[in-house]
């Protein structure tokens, strides 16, 4: 059976509710929100899922056509043939999978028990599917056995509706589905059990250790209708005794069948917690307290309209201005709520913890990622959110065993990626003006920064090296190259943190460290290159290569190479530029990188995707690498790659993100740089200008407060700034500070076909370091 196309899903359905929006300017079209492809992503490497979900909910119902390899790592994929069933929590763009919990089966006929493969699917529970649907809150598909599935949520609650064909039917709840991947080792799922209470309501919790090892999950379900006969099935798919209410071990499966299933539709909610099953019923009795599948639905609807009419645009294509709307989308899912109703949740430390009145506990900080666009995106259009974050951040970074958060989620540090840049988007916050207890979080950032003895995870390895030596040696510990690179950025964010705590010296001290990135750049072949512990540099030395070790999984790289690592750097450009021997050696060292040829070595991870040149736009290292242009005297290059990079990188389709959307930060780029300016160094406050895609475009800063630009001129053969005016008067610089900006105006970009002198002068460049261009340091 073939499934819908997906371009149905915008007929006759969308927001049309926001045509009746009233106009935010005088213009005689004011923009509109655009409407949101949840399909785009869910191909290619975007890593995305299309079910239902909350702006920054818990609960992300979705179907899982695949647990088991790493392009299924959300639990979807759209060149998959079959549904597995419909789980309740799910990560949208990471590169490691974990989640897909209480996964919920609606079937007829023989009753199966395992999914079977992939590669065929008439085996095992799986079925193939037509008639897929989906919009911001709600999905539908028509499943093989005729059942039809709608799903849509609360905060905390999934809800299923499903309208069976006449005759038997039954569910089967499989609570040993999750992510699997080859080197997992030992047990992955502890301390399961199933409990069929007295009024019907079925309950559970599992300890799960995949990704984040040793997470927890309690679930509370209720059905519209009680199932005419229950079957548990404990460890190896034993039948239970008969009779019994329940059962315990690692992989159950519970089984409601139905003597006839057709008639009214059998819905099912699903209350989710991570601390206990009494947090889950909780969230079903406020959130989903009766049966309205449709009130549910028109709720969560009108919810993401909301949201996603904080940008509006006018002039661009359809398909761009589709982009857009789905980049909103995906850059409002993640992070994710994980605390109850009554403020309770699971801290970093594995403890329960109260969160104050009315604050939240968040999860799923993809923070190597986003720190770099979907935070600042946040500071601008959700405030208030990006203040709550702060205040979450802060209480994360007391709680844990290993100081500020690296990659948390539900409960779990999980250590990934390099570098502990929850720092980064603290010290942005700081600098940006949102009011919090940064104080607070001081005493374990500065021992993250400082102590040699502190707990250590993969992220924060070889940081006695970084103290002694000012860099990480390559025959010493992997990735050596850029964990210099990014525990110098580190530094520099903390910096901010100590003045804020009035710590100064230290303050002063990890501002000079932070220039340790240096000590990884050769100036006399101009590459990022891995340095030995006795001071000398790898040779003969390749850019294009990962490492210097032929074993694949020692690199000297964090998901790039030489290449891509040589303009790491964010917070010293001019420092940079100098080593590198001035703005016409540094623009050359630029072109040279979107010019080489797009070759990578056998062992190249798939994240470097998205390549112009050596410059890998589908990996997030090198996402501020077009604006450095702008710092060098060059912005009409920055103005020409950046428009590039919009047009070429980004679909209305599935297949639509070149590389893994990594909980929005890739969406949060197209955001930013197509409205025209983006931060290159999150914790200067500055965003540098490139070129708006749009002609018109009004974006909400919270407070009432609205921020227009324009570009007129602006077209496909027209990338170029000409001149720019702010709130009507000209302005000369190629950058405007947050503060700035954060005050609501307009923004006009005059654009034209051919480059122009605009920003070239030094005193018009952005700052970096916290000084001009052509200032010593």
């Amino acid at each position: 059976m073939l499934r819908t196309s997906r371009r149905q899903l915008f007929a006759g359905t969308g927001f049309t509710a926001l045509a009746g929006l009233a106009p935010r300017t005088a213009w005689a079209q004011a923009p509109s929100a655009g409407k949101a492809n949840v399909f785009v992503g869910t191909g290619g490497h975007g890593h995305t899922f299309p079910g239902a979900s909350l702006p920054f909910g818990m609960a992300q119902l979705s179907p899982d056509t695949d647990n088991a390899r790493w392009d299924a790592c959300s639990g979807y994929h759209d060149t998959d043939g079959s549904i597995m069933g419909f789980s309740h929590t799910h990560l949208s763009g990471t590169g490691i999978g974990d989640m897909l919990d209480v996964l919920v089966v609606p079937t007829r006929g023989k009753l199966e028990l395992t999914p079977g493969k992939l590669g065929s699917p008439d085996t095992g529970y799986r079925q193939r599917f037509t008639d897929e649907f989906a919009e911001p809150g709600y999905y539908r598909v028509r499943l093989e056995s005729g059942v039809q599935a709608e799903l849509t949520v609360t905060e905390r609650c999934g809800l299923h509706r499903y309208r069976f064909p006449g005759g038997p039917g039954h569910i089967l709840i499989d609570f040993a589905h999750m992510i699997l991947d080859d080197w997992d080792t030992g047990a992955l799922i502890e301390q399961a059990s199933l409990l069929l209470q007295p009024d019907g309501m079925l309950t559970g919790h599992r300890q799960v250790n995949r990704w984040a090892k040793g997470r927890h999950i309690h679930f509370a379900m209720e059905l519209s209708r009680k199932p005419d006969r229950v079957q548990f099935f404990d460890d190896g798919d034993k039948p239970a005794m008969e009779g019994s209410t329940g059962v315990q071990g690692r992989t159950l499966k519970v089984v409601l069948f139905f003597d006839d299933a057709g008639g009214d539709p059998i819905l099912i909610k699903t209350g989710l917690s991570g601390v206990s099953v009494e947090g889950a019923k909780e969230a079903l009795a406020a959130e989903a307290p009766g049966w309205d599948f449709d009130g549910a639905c028109k709720a969560a609807r009108a919810a993401w309209a909301r949201e996603l009419n904080c940008v509006r645009v006018k002039g661009g294509t359809e398909e761009q201005r589709t982009i857009l709307a789905s980049a909103l989308y995906h850059a409002f899912l993640a992070p994710t709520l994980f605390t109850d109703r009554d403020g309770r949740y699971i801290g970093l430390d594995g403890e329960e913890h109260q969160a104050p009145e009315g604050e939240a506990a968040f999860s799923t900080y993809s923070l190597w990622d986003t720190y770099r666009t979907l935070h600042p995106l946040l500071t601008l259009v959700q405030p208030e959110r990006a203040a709550v974050f702060t205040r979450d951040l802060i209480r994360q970074t007391q709680e844990s065993p290993y100081g500020p958060p690296v990659w948390p989620l539900q409960g779990v540090e999980t250590g990934t990626m390099i570098g502990w840049h929850s720092v980064v988007t603290l010290a942005e916050a700081k600098v940006k003006g949102i009011e919090a207890d940064y104080a607070a979080a001081w005493p374990n950032i500065c021992k993250r920064a400082f102590d040699r003895e502190f707990k250590d995870r993969d992220s924060s390895l070889g940081r006695g090296h970084y103290y002694d030596l000012g860099y990480i040696p390559a025959d010493k510990v992997w990735e050596s190259v850029s964990r210099t690179q990014e525990y110098a950025y580190d530094d520099w964010a903390m910096a901010i943190l100590a003045e804020a705590a009035g710590a100064h010296e230290d303050a002063e001290t990890l501002r000079k460290r932070s220039l340790n990135y240096r000590n990884v750049l050769d100036a006399s072949i101009g590459f990022a290159r891995p340095k030995f512990s006795d001071g000398t540099w790898w040779a003969p030395y390749d850019p294009v290569q990962i490492g210097h070790m032929p074993e694949p999984w020692w690199r000297d790289y964090t998901e790039a190479n030489g290449w891509q690592a040589t303009f790491l750097n964010q917070h010293d450009i001019y420092g940079q530029i100098e080593l590198f021997g001035g703005d016409a050696a540094f623009e050359k060292k630029l072109d040279d990188l979107f010019n080489a040829p797009s070759t990578l070595p056998d062992n190249a991870p798939p994240d470097i995707s998205g390549l112009v040149g050596q410059y890998a736009h589908g990996n997030e290292p090198n996402h501020h690498v077009a604006y450095l242009y702008a710092y060098a005297g060059a912005p009409h290059k920055t103005q020409a790659m950046v428009r590039r990079l919009l047009t070429e990188m980004y679909k209305a389709d599935p297949d639509g993100v070149i590389g893994n959307d990594d909980c929005g930060q890739m969406s949060a780029w197209f955001i930013m740089s197509a409205l025209g300016f983006y931060p290159v160094d999150p914790v200067s406050a500055v965003y540098v200008f490139g070129s708006p895609l749009f002609d018109e475009a009004e974006m909400d800063l919270g407070g009432g407060k609205v921020l227009r630009v324009r570009a007129p001129g602006n077209g496909p053969s027209a990338p170029y700034v000409q001149s720019v005016r702010w709130n009507g008067k000209p302005w000369t610089r190629n950058w405007i500070d947050h503060a700035e900006l954060a005050k609501g105006g307009e923004l006009v970009f005059e654009m034209g076909a051919q480059p122009s002198r605009f920003g070239t002068a030094l005193a018009d460049r952005p700052p970096s370091f916290g000084r001009a261009a052509g200032n010593p340091s």
